[in-house]
């Protein structure tokens, strides 16, 4: 699932706009500004000497027009004020977009049940760890992803594009699926069955479980018209001699510094399964909240 941000995926954009608008804010602060005082002093002082001789002749000087000499002179010209009023409304959205929460789109149904197109989530950017913008270097440890949670991330093969998944493996687990079914470090996952869920985008009904992962009970949804597993769908992803593949199964085992992902629309998810594990550098944050599907308003609520 190729995530919409809201914002755009603009980190990079938002960042020279920041520092753009930035230098012009500070060029006018400290030093345009105090130009424009001093201009504006010297006006005034030269039209108090004016009006001075005036009145020494004898001839009524006319000050109703200092003030607006003065406004005039002090204005600041058209480009410098619309950069400078932009500056801390861009840093203030890129601020919050890249420490702490960041709104996503979902445009597909890979994490069906749990979020359905058109979900508008937040993204919380500091649950992993505090990470530089644009260069997404993590520089403040915090905590690091579980099982069960719904995380954003970079997509391994194209790191333009965000994913989002849910988090089945961390660092040193084996994950095995078998049948439609995990097995997380030898002990098989459970499942209990539930009404089977009508999938608005196909029109199509799915069979649907509740999966106890060791951290987080959830719901998944499977198709009865589609095998648990493709292996000719795998790609050359790097770590692959760590997973072993059969017709119908895999078992891999996590590499240190990387997470195994599966969307909860297992029959209908390009994950982990096929193109390989999540680095920690990938990682964006876990997305945690619905606040808005304009299609259907109930759906605002924590994610789970």
């Amino acid at each position: 699932m190729t995530l919409q941000t809201i914002l755009g995926n603009f980190a990079l954009i938002l960042f020279v706009l920041m520092v753009f608008t930035g230098v012009i804010w500070c060029v006018d602060r400290f030093v345009l500004a105090r130009q424009r005082r001093v201009a504006a002093d010297a006006a005034l002082k030269a039209l108090d000497a004016r009006n001075a001789r005036l009145t020494a002749e004898g001839i009524k000087a006319d000050n109703s027009n200092r003030a607006a000499i003065e406004a005039a002179i002090l204005r600041q010209p058209t480009w410098v004020e619309y950069s400078g009023s932009f500056f801390p409304v861009i840093a203030l959205v890129f601020v919050l977009r890249s420490f702490l929460y960041e709104p996503f789109k979902i445009p597909s149904s890979s994490m069906v049940p749990t979020l359905l197109i058109g979900d508008l989530i937040l993204v919380n950017k500091f649950s992993y760890g505090i990470r530089l913008p644009v260069l997404n270097k993590k520089v403040i440890e915090v905590g690091d992803p579980q099982r069960g949670d719904v995380m954003v991330f970079k997509y391994p093969k194209d790191m333009t594009q965000d994913y989002i998944k849910r988090v089945i493996g961390v660092p040193g687990d084996k994950i095995s699926y078998e049948n439609k079914h995990l097995t997380v470090n030898g002990k098989p996952v459970e499942y209990a069955a539930m009404d089977d869920y009508l999938e608005e985008e196909s029109l199509e009904l799915r069979q649907q479980y509740s999966e106890a992962l060791p951290n987080t009970t959830h719901r998944i949804l499977t198709m009865r018209s589609r095998r648990a597993f493709d292996p000719s769908q795998v790609d050359n992803f790097p770590h692959r001699d760590a997973c072993i593949y059969t017709e119908e199964t895999f078992t891999c085992t996590v590499p240190e510094g990387n997470y195994f992902m599966m969307g909860d629309n297992r029959d209908n998810s390009a994950d982990s399964r096929y193109w390989g594990f999540v680095p920690n550098k990938n990682i964006v944050g876990k997305a945690f909240f619905v606040w808005m599907n304009l299609g259907n308003f109930k759906r605002i609520g924590s994610i789970h």
